[in-house]
């Protein structure tokens, strides 16, 4: 070949682009053991000896046009089940957050907490989580999950969850069951969603320190979804007016927030809290509840 040689060239025509699988035989009159192997290590299909014998060549050309053919099936084929299972975990995506929003529809005709609370608190959340670096993926799972932290409080009972004055010691000990109801309600589901929501619904309790509920988790043995909600769903709690208090001013929650930091709370979560304290406002301005 005048120019360059066999070896150069296959090594050129691959680097172009469409071109990795293309069939190539290759025709030598080097019957060297050496230029084969090495053919072939740069991805010749086949070879022939010249003289080339007809006959010979185009069994060989429809034999790789054939295999060619196979793979391109294959691939197509492959292309659509992919195409599937993306559309498949769309759909299942899809269904998990409807039974997340109809959940949490039914607790909320318990739960004493109405209003924008799970709205904004789900924001903070996501704020958050994105001060600490976490993608945007898990930034919006976050969001989705976040609201159901508290869906154990359907399984306590209407005496101790409407009570308007301070829990008695043996309902206290009853509420606090809420964490791992919420978790038992959520666990069995394989929706990533679900899973998230429950290991929220049943960590977010836990305190830095270790005296929090259910399990006394300390630190970083508490998963971080759960220490990222904790300290949301705290401020919102402080900050909302409900019928047996008035919300603190935002001042206030803000010197409870940093008061209990590396007590109550995973210090990194509440300075991520404060990094992106103008987006707070903006939420907690956006989604008052009406007096």
């Amino acid at each position: 070949m005048p120019g360059m040689d066999g070896l150069e060239f296959l090594s050129r025509f691959r680097a172009m682009p469409g071109q990795e699988m293309t069939p190539v035989i290759m025709i030598t009159a080097d019957m060297g053991i050496k230029l084969r192997h090495t053919a072939l290590q740069m991805s010749a299909n086949d070879f022939l000896s010249k003289p080339v014998n007809r006959v010979e060549l185009l069994a060989r050309v429809n034999n790789m046009l054939a295999m060619r053919r196979s793979q391109r099936s294959m691939s197509k084929k492959i292309e659509h089940l992919a195409e599937a299972v993306v559309e498949q975990a769309r759909q299942s995506s899809t269904l998990a957050q409807n039974s997340m929003a109809l959940l949490a529809r039914a607790a909320g005709y318990r739960d004493p907490e109405t209003g924008e609370h799970l709205v904004r608190m789900s924001h903070y959340t996501k704020i958050i989580a994105a001060h600490l670096g976490l993608g945007a993926e898990e930034q919006e799972l976050l969001l989705s999950a976040a609201p159901m932290h508290d869906i154990g409080k359907m399984g306590i009972p209407d005496h101790i969850l409407l009570k308007p004055g301070r829990l008695e010691p043996d309902e206290l000990k009853i509420m606090r069951e809420h964490a791992q109801i919420g978790a038992d309600i959520l666990q069995d589901s394989p929706s990533p969603l679900l899973q998230a929501a429950a290991e929220i619904a049943r960590t977010h309790h836990e305190k830095w320190d270790g005296s929090g509920y259910p399990n006394g988790l300390r630190g970083e043995e508490i998963p971080l979804h759960g220490r990222i909600v904790a300290v949301a769903d705290v401020f919102d709690a402080l900050t909302s007016s409900r019928p047996y208090k008035k919300g603190w001013s935002l001042e206030d929650a803000s010197a409870f927030l940093r008061d209990n930091t590396a007590s109550h709370f995973d210090p990194r979560c509440v300075e991520a809290f404060f990094a992106g304290w103008n987006e707070v406002l903006d939420i907690f301005h956006r989604y008052r509840d009406e007096d």
